[in-house]
């Protein structure tokens, strides 16, 4: 095994990597590890991946920045699964003689979680499910209506749109908004643009966040503007946990000036297990998840074999950052 490259694969919570991908091509090669558990300390990062030329990671669990990449001499190619990550430091991976890499992946599977969250919190899912397991009451909740009611969008990009599509099938009133979305574009989805961002809040019975996190978008969802919202409306956000404010969401939720959201994105993941989301009132929560299924995973962690493999072959695929 001396003469093998070695590759690590990390945060493989299911232990999926090897069972959902076809690693043979790279028999007699690579000498293939995986880590079902997470380390976000660097230095026992440092300390793990020392001795791997290979290095797979999974979306945006791990930062790859330059005070880790530096530690790792011997690092020669990383492997993100998705075609944008905003964790990893490309400079010093370059600097470091890193090439980075990435995979394909669907956006279908976060716009059926997103639906997944909320359609259960307009049908009291968990409450009525973990009422009738535990010999709770008979019907405790009274569900919200989606034909008629608005579902409104801070996004139309290609999960916001495909959701909307959805929303319209169920009769839904959909409106949309982003700082850069026109009248035309909206309209070629089948829905209306609003005015502005604090009208979509304050008309919307329920509000789905599907943007991407920049400087412009960073705490777009405040205090401020969950107080726009209607008590019986509720927010989504299978986006970026960034997106909206940790803290405001959490007064909000206990206050019950919303009557409460979805969130599958976390500002610390995996979550602490004293972490206050865990206990919110009025929350229906999931562990990041949006794109967590059998076919997405079988496409990163086959492509990662061919990013592997034609790096070996000295002809890198899918190479980071895009142009």
């Amino acid at each position: 095994m001396t003469d093998l490259l070695r590759c690590a694969v990390l945060d493989d919570y299911q232990g999926a990597a090897t069972t959902l991908a076809d690693w043979s091509p790279l028999a007699g090669r690579v000498e293939v590890v995986t880590y079902t558990d997470h380390l976000s300390h660097e230095d026992r990062l440092a300390a793990r991946l020392a001795d791997f030329d290979i290095v797979v990671t999974l979306r945006e669990r791990i930062a790859f920045p330059a005070s880790l990449l530096d530690r790792l001499p011997r690092l020669k190619l990383l492997v993100a699964s998705g075609m944008r990550n905003s964790v990893i430091d490309y400079a010093a991976a370059t600097r470091n003689g890193v090439t980075v890499c990435g995979t394909g992946s669907s956006s279908t599977p976060p716009v059926e979680l997103t639906w997944a969250l909320l359609l259960g919190l307009a049908r009291g899912t968990v409450t009525e499910n973990t009422a009738l397991r535990t010999e709770g009451p008979w019907q405790s909740t009274i569900g919200a209506d989606l034909h008629g009611s608005r579902l409104g969008l801070l996004g139309l990009g290609k999960i916001g749109s495909r959701v909307a599509q959805v929303g319209l099938a169920f009769g839904m009133d959909v409106v949309a908004w982003s700082q850069n979305l026109t009248a035309e574009r909206a309209a070629e989805v089948g829905v209306a643009r609003a005015a502005s961002k604090d009208e979509l809040l304050a008309g919307s019975d329920f509000v789905s966040v599907h943007l991407a996190l920049g400087e412009r978008t960073r705490s777009l969802i405040g205090a401020a503007e969950l107080a726009l919202m209607r008590p019986s409306a509720y927010l989504v956000n299978t986006s970026r946990a960034a997106i909206v404010d940790q803290d405001a969401l959490l007064k909000a939720l206990h206050a019950g000036t919303i009557a409460g959201a979805g969130i599958d994105v976390f500002d610390v993941e995996p979550l602490p297990r004293d972490h206050p989301l865990r206990t919110a009132p009025r929350l229906l929560a999931t562990p990041h998840l949006g794109y967590v299924t059998r076919s997405n995973y079988a496409t990163y962690y086959g492509e990662a074999v061919e990013d592997i493999r034609a790096f070996l072959d000295g002809s890198p695929v899918r190479v980071l950052p895009l142009p």
